[in-house]
């Protein structure tokens, strides 16, 4: 069993980021104006350069790039981002496009701590190339799913799902740019009902209010 949080004080988040970081900044923009009740205590990069480094310094949060080809070994990168982690003493940790497929043993150590946006109708389609394997499928709705972390790739319980109508003519990418509007408005809040203590993770399972969630969460409307 998980323990939520509770009480008024402010969570504290670690956000893992690859690339442009527009997951991270609706984090940034939600505990500025009080929609999530949390601090950003670091962002952290394993690719140098990035956008999203520029997000974090814009907002006064600590950027740090731990680039994952300075290590040896998959197991050696993971170790020493735990540590990197835990040493600003998160509630909660958030991949915003983070590109890394992270060991078990990473993922067992903050279980119940650490969730995910993909984009997709979860369970359907983990891994890559979703917007494209949607519409290939002919399906009508495609989506995405905030959902806590798990040592199977793309396989912890989902928390909260949003789905938009693949229309006619829809490339991967109008598709992704849709899709990607309701990523910025699910993924905070989500995280914010784990700050309030509401949402935690039991025995496999995402539990709102106590009530244990279904297969595919809470559909967003």
């Amino acid at each position: 069993m998980t323990q939520g949080l509770t009480g008024n004080k402010k969570a504290r988040l670690v956000v893992l980021i690859s690339g442009g970081g527009s997951n991270l900044q609706s984090f940034i923009d939600a505990s500025e104006n009080g929609s999530l009740n949390a601090e950003i205590a670091a962002v952290i990069s394993n690719k140098v350069g990035v956008a999203g480094l520029e997000r974090a310094a814009k907002a006064d949060i600590p950027g740090i790039v731990m680039d994952h080809r300075a290590f040896d070994s998959r197991q050696e990168f993971d170790e020493n981002l735990a540590e990197l982690i835990e040493s600003f003493n998160p509630d909660l940790v958030i991949l915003a496009g983070f590109m890394r497929i992270l060991t078990p043993d990473f993922v067992t150590r903050f279980l119940g701590r650490l969730m995910n946006i993909h984009p997709s109708l979860l369970p359907a389609y983990p891994g890559l190339h979703t917007h494209q394997r949607a519409i290939d499928a002919g399906d009508s709705e495609a989506g995405a799913t905030v959902h806590f972390v798990t040592p199977e790739l793309d396989g912890g319980p989902s928390v909260l799902q949003a789905r938009v109508a693949v229309e006619t003519g829809d490339s991967a990418a109008d598709l992704a740019a849709r899709v990607l509007g309701y990523e910025h408005q699910i993924y905070p809040q989500a995280a914010q009902w784990f700050c309030q203590g509401r949402l935690v993770m039991q025995e496999g399972l995402a539990v709102m209010d106590g009530e244990a969630l279904g297969e595919n969460g809470i559909i967003f409307n």
